[in-house]
């Protein structure tokens, strides 16, 4: 994993495993890797992936069977949907169309880089 240094590694992390929850890497209920795993795998050390999992943990994401390890907390996609849709409506969304403005970019130039990155039909309602 690459990372950026306009957010903290451990948020980053936390980024990423919610990512993988939302694409179904792991369901609900499912064991996630252990501190050590996800350190190993993603060269880091085993307390910046405790402080992601205190993190997501803390927020009901993800939870701990003592002794076993962690888990998905059933809903938590629907979850963590709800919460990033949230924040690009609010933070994203307003700042994009504010540059879309400043740079004189329709909807119309989105729709046709949408249609050309392979993606299905951008239908404007």
């Amino acid at each position: 994993m690459i990372f950026n240094n306009e957010k903290a590694i451990y948020l980053q992390i936390a980024d990423r495993l919610s990512d993988e929850i939302l694409t179904g890497v792991y369901a609900d209920d499912d064991r996630i890797p252990s501190v050590r795993e996800y350190g190993a795998l993603l060269e880091v050390n085993t307390n910046t992936v405790v402080k992601a999992y205190d993190d997501l943990s803390r927020a009901n994401i993800i939870y701990n069977k003592r002794g076993l390890g962690y888990f998905v907390t059933p809903g938590a996609r629907e979850q963590i949907m709800k919460q990033r849709r949230t924040e690009f409506l609010t933070r994203t969304l307003p700042e994009l169309c504010h540059n879309m403005r400043l740079l004189g970019i329709s909807i119309e130039d989105i729709k046709r880089e949408w249609e050309k990155e392979g993606n299905a039909d951008f239908s404007v309602k």
